[in-house]
């Protein structure tokens, strides 16, 4: 979605949610809740640093038990480059 000088990419699912203990940690390199082998932990952590890192933006989170998670990526708008 066009926000003036940002972008918005919304990401939403309907999964069991993430829980509140774990959101803090979420964008942590190799965290994950999964058993050994189902899982590195690096997903969320290079969106993390893609999209705040090295473009600028911010990722909001959202999520309930049992109801899913939203996810929101704000990028700035590129420009164009003489």
């Amino acid at each position: 979605r066009d926000l003036g000088e940002q972008v918005l990419i919304e990401v939403e699912d309907n999964g069991g949610g993430i829980p509140a203990e774990f959101r803090e940690r979420i964008f942590d390199p190799f965290f994950t809740t999964k058993e050994p082998g189902k899982g590195t932990g690096q997903g969320l952590a290079l969106v993390h640093s893609s999209v705040v890192e090295r473009h600028g933006g911010l990722v909001e989170v959202d999520s309930e038990s049992g109801v899913g998670t939203t996810f929101r990526l704000y990028l700035p708008r590129a420009t164009a480059r003489d």
